[in-house]
Parts: C-alpha cells; sequence; structure tokens
C-alpha cells in the first residue's frame, strides 16, 4: 500500500492524489497513458495555469488517460529508495514507467537536477538513447523550451509553443503507430520523425549540432530528410474558445497559489527588450468579458474558492479593465470573494482607482518600474511614467492601502551609479508620499534581480554582468539605503547565474546538469539544497566553460535556439538590439 509509504514523511496528504474534481479514468482501459508532471514540490505545480490546463485537454480524449507526478520531497525520495518503490502517479498509484508518455512542464531552468531525479527514481535511464520502446517517450513543454539544448542528451520531444492542440494531434498520431513501435516493428527513430511533423513538436535526437576547437556552435541541421529545418512555435489561434479547467482541482494541503487563476489573456502589446515572456506568448490575444465571466462562475460553483485571480502578462492592457472587475465582481455579490490583480501599469489605473481597487482585496499594489532612472526605462522601451506613477499611488494611499511592491532590475547594459541611487530615491519618494495622507509613511517592498539576457529577446546579443560586479551593486543599494520602511529582497546572484548560463547553453550542457545531479544536485530553486559549489565542481570536471554563454554575442554567431521559430524574426529582435545600443552607449 502506498499509504504505508507516508507514515514518516511530510505532508503526507500532497501525495494521495483524491483532490476534488479529480478526473476519473481507468488506466487499464485506456489506450494511451499520460503522466503530466512538474519538476518541483506539488505546492508549486498545483499553482501553475499550464499544467491544469494540459490534464484536462488530455483527459477530455476518450481513450486518454492523464495522471500527475510531481518531484517528491528529499525525505520522500529516501522512503522510495530505502523500500526500492519506483516514483508513482498521483491518481491511480501506477509506476512512472508504465506509461506511454512521461511529460514535464518546466518553468525554471533551477528545476532540471529534479527532472532527472525523478526520471531516476521513476527506473528511466536518464539519457534518452538508452531508452527504448519499454521505456516511455519523454516530452518536455512550458517556458524553458525557448531554449531546449541544454537537455537535449535527456529527452525525446519537445512542444514549442502553446501545447492544447500540439499534445491533441500528437496523441492521434501516436495512437496509429502504438502497437507497431510497442512490438518493435518500428524502431523509435522512424516513430520520432512521424511524430515531429505535428506542427511546434522537436526531437533533438534527429539534429546534428556542430562545433569548432573553440567549443563554439558553428552549424545546426536535421539528420534526416523530411525533418523541420526550423520549429515553428505553436499558438492557439482561437484563444476565446481554448480550454480552461473550470473543474479546477482543490488540494487538500495548502499550495503558493491557493484560489482560481482567470487566465484573460495571452501575450502582449508591449515591446520591452529584456522581456522573453513576450516571444513565448506571442501574439497578443484576448479572452471576452462574458467568456471570463462565465469560467469564474463554473470554478465558483465547482470549487466554492473565495480567491480569484486576473492572469496575463500585461493585465493592465485588456481593454475595459474595470468593467471586467465589475461584471466578475456581480457576480459574486452574494458571495465574500476576493479578486487580486497582478503588477499594473499606473496609468491604467488613473481616473479608476477608486472605484477599481476599492472592490478588490487590499493585499497591496505591486508596479514594475524595471530601472531606477527614465533614461533606461526608455532604452528598455518599458512603457512607465514617474508622474502618473505617482497620481495613482497617492490615490491608492487615500483609498487605504498601506503598502506597495516594486520591481527592479539591475546589471543592464551602460548602468551607472546614478541609477542605483535611482531605485533608493524613487522608493523613497513612493513611501513619503503617503505621509500625506496620515502623517505616516508607507511599507516599499523593493525586489532587485539581476538582468538574464535571455533567448528571443533583444538583448540575447548581450552579455550577463559578472557575479562580482552584481555583488558590488548589491551592496550598494544596502549600504546607501538606510529608511526602514523600504525593504530590499535580493535574488540570489549565483542562482541567477546559473539560470543565465542554463537558459543561453547549448547540448554540451547535458553533460554539466547530469554531472551536478550525480554529485547531489537537487531543488537548486530552493535557498536551503542550492549549492553553487557543486555547480562549480560539475563544470570543472567536465570541462564546460560556464562564463562564456554569458558573453556578449555578435549578430554573426549561430544561437543555439536559433532553429526555433517564435514568429518574431531575428532581423526585429535585432532591430530593437540596435535602438537599445544608440540608447545607451551613443
Amino acid at each position: 500500500m502506498i499509504e504505508d509509504l507516508l507514515l514518516n514523511v511530510h505532508r503526507p496528504a500532497q501525495y494521495l492524489g483524491n483532490e476534488w474534481n479529480l478526473v476519473p479514468k481507468d488506466f487499464t482501459q485506456s489506450k494511451i497513458r499520460f503522466a503530466l508532471g512538474f519538476a518541483d514540490l506539488y505546492e508549486i505545480g498545483m499553482s501553475n495555469l499550464g499544467l491544469r490546463i494540459i490534464y484536462a485537454v488530455l483527459n477530455n480524449i476518450p481513450d486518454v488517460v492523464c495522471e500527475r507526478f510531481f518531484a517528491p520531497e528529499p525525505d520522500m525520495e529516501l522512503v522510495l529508495k530505502n523500500t526500492q518503490r519506483r516514483l508513482f502517479s498521483w491518481e491511480s498509484k501506477q509506476e512512472l514507467k508504465s506509461f506511454d508518455f512521461l511529460g514535464f512542464s518546466l518553468g525554471s531552468e533551477l528545476n532540471y537536477t529534479n527532472f532527472l531525479n525523478i526520471l531516476d527514481l521513476s527506473g528511466l535511464p536518464l539519457i534518452a538513447a538508452g531508452r527504448d520502446e519499454e521505456y516511455p517517450l519523454v516530452i518536455i513543454g512550458g517556458p524553458c523550451v525557448l531554449n531546449p539544448e541544454p537537455l537535449a542528451e535527456f529527452c525525446d520531444l519537445f512542444v514549442i509553443g502553446e501545447a492544447e492542440e500540439a499534445l491533441v494531434e500528437l496523441m492521434d498520431l501516436y495512437r496509429l503507430y502504438k502497437d507497431d513501435y510497442r512490438q518493435k516493428r518500428l524502431s523509435k527513430e522512424a516513430l520520432l520523425i512521424k511524430l515531429v511533423q505535428v506542427p511546434g513538436v522537436y526531437a533533438p535526437s534527429l539534429y546534428q549540432a556542430d562545433y569548432d576547437v573553440e567549443g563554439k556552435l558553428i552549424s545546426f541541421a536535421p539528420k534526416f530528410a523530411g525533418v523541420p529545418q526550423r520549429v515553428k512555435k505553436r499558438i492557439v489561434a482561437n484563444f476565446e474558445e481554448a480550454d480552461f479547467p473550470c473543474h479546477w482541482l482543490v488540494p487538500y494541503v495548502p499550495v503558493t497559489h491557493d484560489r482560481v487563476t482567470l487566465e484573460i489573456m495571452r501575450g502582449c502589446p508591449n515591446h520591452c527588450r529584456f522581456c522573453q515572456a513576450r516571444a513565448q506568448y506571442y501574439p497578443f490575444r484576448i479572452r471576452s468579458k462574458e467568456k471570463i465571466a462565465q469560467y469564474a462562475a463554473l470554478a465558483y460553483a465547482a470549487t466554492g474558492y473565495e480567491d480569484f485571480s486576473l492572469a496575463g502578462l500585461s493585465v493592465s492592457d485588456y481593454p475595459g479593465l474595470e468593467n471586467l472587475v465589475q461584471k466578475i465582481m456581480e457576480i459574486f455579490k452574494d458571495q465574500a470573494v476576493n479578486l487580486s490583480l497582478p503588477s499594473l501599469k499606473a496609468k491604467a489605473l488613473l481616473g479608476n482607482v477608486s472605484t477599481l481597487i476599492a472592490k478588490i482585496k487590499k493585499t497591496g499594489l505591486t508596479f514594475a518600474p524595471e530601472a531606477g532612472s527614465q533614461r533606461l526605462r526608455e532604452a528598455l522601451a518599458k512603457d512607465f511614467q514617474e508622474e502618473e506613477f505617482f497620481q495613482v499611488i497617492f490615490e491608492a494611499y487615500t483609498a487605504g492601502y498601506q503598502h506597495l511592491k516594486l520591481y527592479f532590475l539591475m546589471g543592464l547594459p551602460g548602468e551607472q551609479i546614478e541609477d542605483l541611487q535611482g531605485i533608493i530615491d524613487f522608493a523613497k519618494k513612493s513611501s513619503e508620499l503617503r505621509r500625506k495622507i496620515n502623517g505616516a509613511p508607507a511599507q516599499i517592498n523593493i525586489s532587485v534581480n539581476p538582468l538574464i539576457p535571455k533567448p528571443h529577446t533583444p538583448l540575447q546579443w548581450s552579455g550577463m554582468e559578472s557575479l562580482s560586479a552584481l555583488k558590488e551593486k548589491q551592496n550598494y543599494l544596502r549600504n546607501n539605503c538606510k529608511n526602514r520602511r523600504l525593504k530590499f529582497n535580493f535574488h540570489n546572484l549565483e542562482m541567477g547565474f546559473l539560470e543565465g548560463v542554463l537558459s543561453r547553453g547549448d547540448r554540451k550542457l547535458s553533460r554539466v546538469i547530469l554531472a551536478a545531479y550525480q554529485k547531489g544536485a537537487r531543488f537548486d530553486a530552493w535557498s536551503a539544497h542550492f549549492s553553487f559549489n557543486k555547480w562549480l565542481e560539475a563544470f570543472h570536471e567536465t570541462g564546460v566553460d560556464a562564463q562564456s554563454y554569458l558573453s556578449a554575442k555578435s549578430p554573426k554567431d549561430l544561437l543555439a535556439w536559433d532553429f526555433i521559430d517564435m514568429g518574431i524574426s531575428k532581423d526585429e529582435l535585432l532591430s530593437e538590439f540596435e535602438k537599445f545600443c544608440a540608447l545607451i552607449f551613443y
């Protein structure tokens, strides 16, 4: 009995998998068995909207059963090893090895060692070439696939872009060939060649990457005829009718975002030059107010949740946001339902603050100036005007808000000391403005993260600042801000360094990830578990230069992710990069 394993582990209820609204399907009677997981703890994975959408999409296919899995906590991992048990699915407790597909939603590069640990605990060979027809096909989607190459040695398939429709097509194709594949009448290579005919599906083993003597990527091409030269990102064209999981699974243990998330838009109308998410979700699409309100009512009826949030890259740019909020609150006027909004643009709230924010839960307002000076914000193409911002927060303080959260980047190309001082001055002014309301300044929480020049952004040709330079800038902000109302929260710079390397890397990083995992690296996104030394040792022992991935690139360089067509041309990105450089350096 699985329950016997749970007697001495932390939060055993997270492994039970019998949540409210669970999809009841028979594992033994299903033609295709898909295990869908998240390479982090249950509390993180169950807060992921993408995972919930795919779970609903696959279980809507009559002969497909989709069951979930998550990374076990270290104590559960030890129990599995001590009892010689393999990792199982949450719904029917089947060993993950018994599924046709093992699918991962990867949202952070710092989960790569967790991904390997799940394969290991499931009894799968870590290297894809060592897995034949007796093992599940390992498939990955999510934000990390914007550059899949560091995982090329471990993964059979990637879905680039939005997976809802691509996975349905992939299941249709696999259904035709499953019996031949499982009975060894069709080789794995031949099967993969057939499966990559689904647009957006990429199989790294079907491509050849070549390097020069210095380890620089010089060519990348398919090995076989009929395999696409470039992989075009999938998008859901009719977002209005895209699947939404109204029968929201209700966990029995607390999760990070314990609420219903209403996706109101995909993509972003803005062109911030540092933002990878715009490329990931491009083009910009919105869902109608009527459809969103319908989904909210259905989700409430199915769950009884009293907390809802609106989700999108730039919720402020939703046309008629105030009307949407009013429509949702009208539905729940007789229930104690809270509605929260993510980071907002100040100008979207001008004139509407008193009516809009009075109706939503006063958990604090969040804004993202990104830089401490207007000069840098203009170079980043960040649509943020200080005059509008200060007018809005004055109205917010008047309406009863007590504190703000501000997001900034540091380590931007061309950044000067005055730009860092600008972060302090901006936060101080934001705090002092509340003194005019009731004589007391506001609490300002300031999150400062290093810039990672991510793939498919105009800044992909920029280098990432060194750890020593970033530490100096952190120290400057700490030492020059003595205001107790201003609370700085700094991202772990060594984690940022590793994220930068893994996000900008190529296939050579597969052996580094494997070496770090074999040294015991796990939960690298968690400060309590992260060991930078293990990663440094892995780079040293494999002979891979981590810093080379963080250096500036030439527009003539072949980038590891150039084979992916995101819908935004490289020429367009280069033009935006040149505009950035012109504003910063000339």
